[in-house]
């Protein structure tokens, strides 16, 4: 779990409705950008654990790639199968132009 804000990318690195991976503590975490707003989830589907940042993203909801499943990505929330775990999400925030995140 992380216990510290860590700084992930500066503002400008990361364009509209694309993310960046970061590897935080051996774990994958794609942080995205949606309209300036920044998110971050684990890049780990919870159907079969394979990375979800190659996925579709449309608005707010990401897509897997290998099976379809469709998520939040504000919330993490399961929008439809085959998964049916959310997604783990992590708190960001912007300080001094730099785009951080910290655990739960």
């Amino acid at each position: 779990m992380l216990n510290n804000w860590t700084d992930v990318a500066n503002i400008d690195e990361i364009p509209d409705q694309e993310c960046k991976i970061v590897e935080i503590n051996d774990m994958p975490i794609a942080v995205f950008n949606l309209e300036g707003n920044y998110y971050a989830i684990e890049d780990n589907c919870p159907h079969q654990h394979l990375p979800l940042a190659d996925g579709m993203v449309e608005d707010s909801t990401i897509t897997c790639p290998y099976h379809g499943a469709m998520f939040s990505i504000i919330t993490g929330e399961v929008l439809s199968p085959p998964a049916c775990d959310n997604l783990r999400t992590f708190i960001t925030r912007v300080h001094e132009g730099k785009v951080q995140v910290k655990g739960k």
